[in-house]
């Protein structure tokens, strides 16, 4: 653990998405000299998305990573300064303010910091996934279905998010399949009967016991197929892997235009562990919510949460944005408290190598 302090602010942002980049904007204008550190992901995970159609403004539309630049340059405008590094560790001094600490062992202190450092989708690590991800891989029905209208899609998960996808996606698709690697589903009742519902009209069809291991295709032709494995006992890659059970396993190539993971996501939260924030049982920040101000404040204060960090529902760049934005008005408010009482940290100069 490093002892020098490069630099103290007012307020630290970590993450570089919407959320991040909104609230960077926000606290910038507000004469909060924001310093916006990275993370492991920049840009967040619009920057797999090829083309956003529905954030406002946009009536052609507009690329993921361009959106993200143009929101940068925004921020930089303004006076927020942008720093590569991912935030390893945030702890609240006795005084009152914050010490974070890089993985390359960088350390700032804060009187407030902004947690926007987002949820990473789970993905698959299957061959062709790298390749495809945003030509045909996806991993948000809303935000991409409509690119692939009438092809086949194939959703891949069984839990409630794989069902609500799916279900959305009929709006697009010729047919949506899901393939789930076990008999039973594990969503909720009332999404299992939409999906049903659906399979009778002939819009869903279910691919029990199975498993995606390849998808085909190429940046410039987008997904052409995919490989799938079966095994009545589910599990199909296990039975596959093992030379007792590898003969019973199907496996056959399948075809279609589009390929959605709906297998949850992984907030980035760790780096908060030793703060006392309060998290859900999935890791998601805990925000005090309501109708009045400070929506974004967490269990700690000087500590504020915003986009897919905290919410695991909407999980779109417009929503992220706005919490990006009500987190830089609380966090405004709360440096304005500190500073109307003289309780903002004022760092000790550090001696010049060789002074008395």
């Amino acid at each position: 653990m490093s002892d020098e302090i490069l630099e103290h602010r007012r307020l630290l942002v970590a993450g570089s998405g919407i959320a991040a980049l909104s609230a960077a904007i926000y606290a910038a204008r507000s004469n909060n000299d924001p310093l916006l550190i990275e993370g492991d992901e920049p840009g967040g995970q619009l920057t797999l998305t090829t083309d956003v159609e529905n954030y406002p403004g946009f009536p052609e539309g507009i690329s993921g990573p361009e959106l993200i630049n143009e929101m940068r340059a925004q921020a930089e405008k303004f006076g927020t300064e942008l720093r590569s590094g991912i935030v390893d560790d945030v702890e609240k001094e006795p005084e009152g303010h914050f010490r974070v600490e890089l993985t390359n062992g960088d350390v700032y202190t804060a009187d407030a910091v902004i947690a926007a450092s987002g949820a990473s989708a789970r993905t698959l690590g299957v061959p062709g996934e790298d390749d495809l991800m945003g030509y045909g891989l996806s991993t948000c029905a809303t935000c991409d279905g409509a690119f692939f209208r009438g092809e086949d899609m194939l959703v891949v998960g069984g839990g409630d998010a794989a069902m609500e996808e799916a279900n959305f996606l009929t709006k697009f698709a010729d047919t949506v399949y899901i393939a789930h690697r076990r008999e039973e589903f594990r969503a909720e009742d009332v999404w299992i009967e939409r999906v049903m519902d659906k399979v009778d009209d002939g819009e869903i069809e279910v691919l029990k016991n199975t498993e995606l291991t390849e998808i085909h295709g190429s940046a410039e032709e987008g997904i052409t197929g995919v490989t799938l494995v079966e095994h009545p006992d589910g599990h199909p890659k296990e039975k596959l892997e093992d030379p007792a059970t590898a003969d019973e396993v199907e496996e056959y190539d399948f075809d279609v235009g589009a390929v959605f993971y709906a297998i949850g996501h992984t907030p980035n939260t760790d780096y908060l562990a030793d703060t006392g924030v309060e998290l859900d049982d999935a890791g998601y920040l805990l925000t005090q919510g309501g109708r009045d101000g400070n929506q974004t404040a967490t269990a700690v204060e000087g500590i504020f949460g915003a986009g897919d960090v905290v919410d695991h529902h909407y999980q779109q760049a417009v929503t992220a944005g706005g919490m990006g934005v009500k987190a830089a008005l609380d966090a405004d408010d709360y440096l304005s408290e500190l500073e109307r009482a003289g309780d903002l940290h004022e760092p000790v100069p550090v001696a010049a190598e060789g002074d008395d």
